[in-house]
């Protein structure tokens, strides 16, 4: 890597979302969709594209989303997380009826088979964490009733996920149906233990992490998210979750002055992560299935609507707290991307990405500004 023009390349990418990010805050917008449109200005097919730098943007992204997560896990105690597990059940449930469905029949309408029907219903399925923690915190709706709500949604959606993958890699791999629950029952064993566990780990965490150093907490906070992170994934449980089970075992004074130290560095790898996001999409071959994406898409925000709306109110929210949740729960994102380079690889169908990215990318945008202008 030439590092003079990586930093050129980053000086440029970083200028450029601060300009973004000045027009959003006057306009009052969110400035994910700008980050995003940042992202295919600067990626394969834009107008400027970006080589050097990529391997950067790309771990900044993952802390991007790493951060936002382990920041969202310390607004909740675990006993806070297990009422609103169980408060949310159902919603978890409606959730995987509504949203799964309409991706299995696409591919199967489109004649790519089972295996691609697997896969897309996991991607029509989950919502993104990454874009919907950004958007609840840049218009401040931590603090509301359905807040909450849409959380255990994204958490239940994560530990669907945590199961779905290794079970999916197995079907892909052309295992057997006994070792796909195998792997499932392993991954689903260890998220449950660690969420059982939680209460005694945070007793003992707070007392042995706390220090009068900011510099020596800040250092800490972030070498236990990176390693937290990365043991998840090598368990075949998303990161994403890893970091929100360590902030939700972080609690009390430490979870406030975290807060404070990494509000920042959040929010400036935050918009790595979309600009990342961006930087994948070959913008010349998003036209290929732009007419079964818009269908998708129009699809699975009208399922993502019902599903927020109906959770929202089995909680008990008021019709313009369901309002919020149901329009929170539409954008699509990382994790969507990332099942579609998996079925990609391991021969689904080739078409299969090109669909995705146009279905995320109308969903991801036109998600961020319902959340914006429904309230």
């Amino acid at each position: 890597m030439e590092i003079d023009l990586a930093l050129v390349e980053l000086g440029v990418i970083m200028l450029t979302l601060a300009v973004l990010g000045r027009i959003a805050v006057y306009f009052e917008l969110p400035t994910t969709p700008f980050f995003l449109a940042a992202g295919l200005f600067f990626g394969q097919g834009g107008l400027i594209p970006v080589e050097e730098s990529a391997p950067f943007i790309e771990v900044g992204a993952t802390l991007g989303v790493i951060f936002l997560l382990f920041m969202l896990g310390l607004e909740y105690t675990p006993k806070e997380l297990r009422q609103s597990l169980r408060t949310n059940a159902r919603g978890g449930v409606v959730d995987i009826a509504l949203n799964a469905a309409p991706g299995a029949l696409a591919a199967l309408m489109l004649g790519w088979g089972t295996q691609a029907a697997v896969v897309l219903a996991g991607i029509t399925y989950i919502s993104s964490s990454g874009i919907i923690a950004k958007l609840l915190t840049d218009l401040r709706r931590l603090g509301n009733r359905e807040t909450s709500t849409i959380l255990s949604l994204l958490v239940i959606e994560d530990l669907v996920m945590a199961i779905f993958l290794p079970v999916l890699a197995v079907m892909l791999a052309g295992g057997s149906s006994v070792g796909a629950a195998l792997s499932g029952a392993a991954a689903l064993g260890l998220v449950v233990t660690v969420i059982v566990l939680s209460p005694f780990a945070e007793r003992h965490a707070n007392r042995i992490l706390n220090t009068e150093s900011p510099d020596v907490l800040l250092i800490t906070l972030l070498g236990l998210a990176m390693l937290i992170s990365g043991l998840a994934e090598m368990v075949h449980v998303s990161y994403a979750i890893g970091a929100f089970l360590l902030g939700i075992i972080l609690s009390g004074q430490i979870a406030e002055r975290a807060r404070t130290l990494l509000n920042p560095l959040r929010d400036s790898f935050a918009a790595l992560f979309f600009v990342n996001f961006g930087l994948g999409v070959d913008s010349s071959a998003l036209v290929n299935m732009i007419v079964p994406a818009l269908l998708l898409a129009l699809v699975g925000a009208v399922t993502k609507l019902a599903t927020g709306w109906s959770a929202a109110k089995m909680a008990g929210s008021s019709r313009n707290g369901a309002r919020r949740a149901a329009v929170s729960m539409v954008p699509r994102g990382e994790f969507s991307i990332v099942l579609a380079g998996i079925g990609v690889a391991a021969g689904v169908t080739g078409d299969l990405k090109s669909l995705v990215v146009s279905y995320v990318l109308i969903l991801a945008i036109g998600g961020s500004l319902l959340v914006r202008f429904v309230k």
